[in-house]
């Protein structure tokens, strides 16, 4: 048995998300369909992260066992003839049999994109949200910063969170920062775990900073209020990409 970790990249605009759903087409239910084709069995899959329904993703993770004498550098072109376009794996690795993508991860860096523009993009409009009015990214920052170090993030939850229901709601956000080219803004998430919808609360927390309408200095206080209504709204998911997993694996030769 050999369990194997993939990195995938993925446009989540058709999906309902990464898990598997009883309503919807999922980003794992193409993964095992591509598996089972390959493999011939249909091994159960852990993923680094629930992303939701219209997220996209850069550098996903997800590990599974099988017993197959398939090399790990061969899989990825074998599974991609078998996935859908909008899905693709980018590498694949050998990983300790009790390595799991979820709970090993050190770190995610999340990114969202906003287009800050009167005007959309045809090309890309469904990568990023739109934001007609000039937003300040100096603001934007000065805000981010706020964010940063080990909180109670209640205040980023959505309401129907179970988190928030069972109390577990503290995280540490070890990266905020804020990148403008043109029209163009990024805002980058490190953390060791988020919340059901708290980069996209974040984000929309960042942009009423820029907007002019949240002074930067009230951040601390908006997380000591533990009130989602005291922070900003939640931005469509359509510009919410996961980048990137850290797991702190040593460097090996691949099987």
């Amino acid at each position: 048995m050999t369990n194997f970790l993939l990195t995938l990249a993925y446009d989540g605009t058709a999906y309902c998300g990464f898990q598997v759903q009883p309503n919807g087409r999922s980003v794992a239910a193409a993964v095992q369909d591509a598996l089972q084709a390959v493999l011939g069995t249909r091994p159960d899959i852990k993923g680094c992260s629930r992303t939701d329904a219209g997220v996209h993703a850069l550098g996903f993770a997800l590990n599974f066992r099988a017993e197959t004498g398939i090399p790990s550098q061969k899989l990825p072109l074998a599974l991609n003839r078998y996935l859908p376009p909008d899905i693709r794996v980018l590498a694949a690795r050998v990983v300790p049999l009790d390595f799991h993508a979820r709970y090993a991860a050190h770190t995610k860096t999340y990114v969202y994109h906003i287009h800050n523009s009167p005007i959309d993009s045809p090309f890309a409009a469904r990568y990023y949200a739109r934001i007609p009015a000039r937003l300040d990214e100096q603001r934007m920052q000065a805000a981010a910063q706020g964010f940063v170090g080990r909180h109670d993030f209640r205040a980023l939850c959505a309401a129907h969170s179970s988190a928030a229901a069972h109390g577990d709601t503290v995280r540490t956000i070890t990266d905020c920062h804020v990148c403008r080219s043109g029209e163009d803004i990024q805002i980058w998430v490190t953390a060791d775990g988020y919340l059901y919808n708290m980069v996209r609360i974040l984000a929309g927390t960042l942009c009423e900073a820029g907007a002019g309408r949240l002074d930067p200095a009230r951040v601390p206080a908006i997380l000591a209020s533990c009130d989602r209504g005291q922070a900003g709204p939640t931005l469509p998911a359509k510009g919410l990409f996961l980048h990137s997993v850290e797991y702190g694996l040593e460097k090996q030769a691949e099987i």
